[in-house]
């Protein structure tokens, strides 16, 4: 029988709700997640008078696995549970040890264990027995087309709204960059006022995080895909002007993904708004609304010549068979044949 797969929702709802597992081991790319995941757990196990006696903290490179089952197998002090984190997991040579350990776990301890950055085996023991009892939780990173419905998530759990051009704003800019999104979208939420409905607005992105409303990416999308020229021109000129916050490193993904869903709306056998949301995974129209228009004034060739001039744009951003030109110049001529 396969074991449960956790999503960090269940998790963080069920660490809230004081019910602890005796492990937990969070793995993966996404450093945000298991870093959210063992906050909620210190904020939760253990009280703060109690937190001298019956809280530890270990670092991966100063531990092996035995110093780490010496402080999960001590009991808590005039407390419920005791909790041990151990921080950068990944360091510790031995830690398949652990799972001698983690088969039959304290139930008095919470022990913690954040594996960065990479993956145990599932074959083996300590992955299993994790499984078996307790928590084994893979942090993934977000696809970049999952952002924006993940921004809109974020905010709902801050009980704040946020109109679909602020949701790609940030997205375009931020990329999945989690740490920074969440710090960017602490701020902003600080700057709300009190007892007034709270929302995000694309003014409010552009005077305290410096993303233009009017010349971005999001934009620059919505010009193309309606063949607007003077305005595609505009915005390109001011990405020329303000390379630092518009590279050409992230306006190509950009364009690429653009372009390669519209491919996929052209093979899609369903062509009707529900039909295209769900060939490309949107969960609101308005993400549709570029797409009907691209379909409208791209031809299906047109558009599978367009992702190689984006591949060769991208290459030649990076140096090849380039010599000279900029990266606005660059972007420009892409422009042109996009346009023409």
């Amino acid at each position: 029988m396969a074991k449960k797969e956790y999503t960090f929702e269940e998790i963080s709802r069920e660490i809230s709700q004081k019910k602890f597992a005796p492990v937990y081991i969070f793995m993966g790319d996404e450093p945000f997640f298991m870093d959210k995941l063992t906050e909620l757990l210190i904020d939760n196990v253990v009280g703060e008078a109690e937190k001298d006696f019956n809280q530890t903290i270990l670092y991966g490179a100063d531990a092996d696995a035995a110093r780490v089952i010496n402080a999960a197998r001590r009991f808590p002090m005039m407390s419920d549970y005791q909790l041990v984190v151990v921080r950068e997991a990944q360091m510790i040579r031995d830690i398949e040890l652990l799972a001698h350990y983690v088969k039959k776990p304290l139930m008095q301890t919470v022990l913690v264990v954040n594996y960065k950055y990479k993956t145990l085996d599932r074959r083996k023991m300590l992955a299993s027995a994790a499984a078996a009892n307790g928590v084994l939780f893979e942090s993934k990173k977000i696809p970049d087309y999952k952002m924006p419905a993940f921004i809109t998530s974020l905010m709902q759990q801050r009980n704040i709204s946020i109109d679909p051009k602020s949701v790609q704003m940030l997205s375009d800019f931020l990329g999945n960059d989690l740490v920074r999104l969440d710090k960017e979208l602490d701020k902003l939420a600080l700057l709300l006022p009190e007892n007034t409905p709270k929302r995000i607005t694309p003014e409010l992105i552009e005077q305290n995080i410096g993303i233009s409303k009017e010349f971005n990416n999001f934009e620059l999308l919505k010009a193309l895909s309606v063949k607007d020229t003077l305005k595609a021109n505009r915005i390109i000129q001011y990405f020329e002007k303000n390379p630092k916050n518009n590279p050409i490193q992230v306006t190509l993904p950009i364009l690429f993904n653009y372009f390669s869903n519209l491919l996929i709306c052209y093979y899609s056998k369903d062509r009707s708004e529900q039909g295209l949301m769900n060939a490309l995974g949107f969960r609101s129209s308005f993400q549709l609304q570029d797409y009907t228009a691209g379909l409208r004034n791209y031809p299906a060739m047109k558009v599978f010549n367009l992702i190689s001039d984006i591949r060769t744009t991208d290459a030649r951003s990076k140096g090849v068979e380039n010599t000279s030109a900029s990266d606005g110049d660059i972007l420009k001529e892409l422009i042109y044949k996009i346009l023409h």
